[in-house]
């Protein structure tokens, strides 16, 4: 008999409980390994703009990061939902500027309209699997900017344990690497 993968909106839901489930000294432990990841990448491979995200749902954490990076000459931007149908647009954001939550519980930029084009995406991933292809939430945003012409560099971000066998749809558009705790993987 086969063994199939299990089905997405299961595995998603399971994959959150998960991370969740995780004590927070070891969330902000892994974060911190993350970061030396991150930053080795970044020095072999730098970025001059950086879509980054606010983290939700128990998501790696790396906030502590940002100051770091905006002081090394990097412009940092969030992801922002214009329209459930298009890729994400990017809006110039550097720590200390206000945000607010759209209509999606999201954080974003609040007073920036300044769009950015970055050259690098840190994607966070509910899940991933051996070919780098990225579980999110089910909306399909990143997939679609990813579609995009010129595609940016994208690095996925999560915990080892998020690693997951699930099928690949055709709208599904493999990321560069991910990076966990364990290091980097592509």
């Amino acid at each position: 008999m086969a063994d199939f993968p299990p089905d997405k909106n299961r595995l998603r839901q399971d994959l959150i409980a998960q991370r969740q489930a995780i004590s927070p000294p070891l969330r902000a432990e892994w974060d911190l390994a993350i970061g030396k990841h991150l930053s080795r990448l970044l020095a072999a491979q730098p970025a001059r703009a950086m879509g980054v995200f606010w983290p939700m749902r128990s998501e790696p954490d790396l906030r502590a990061l940002f100051e770091e990076w905006v002081t090394a000459g990097v412009q940092l931007a969030l992801p922002v939902v214009i329209d459930p149908d298009l890729p994400l647009k990017f809006l110039a954001w550097a720590p200390g500027d206000a945000l607010a939550k759209d209509a999606m519980g999201v954080w974003v930029p609040a007073n920036a309209d300044r769009e950015v084009a970055p050259d690098l995406l840190l994607v966070p991933c509910v899940g991933y699997n051996q070919e780098c292809f990225r579980l999110g939430y089910g909306g399909g945003f990143y997939d679609r900017t990813l579609a995009t012409a010129p595609r940016p560099r994208a690095i996925g971000v999560a915990y080892a344990c998020a690693r997951a066998d699930f099928a690949v749809e055709a709208h599904d558009i493999a990321l560069d690497g991910v990076i966990t705790e364990a290091g980097i993987e592509n």
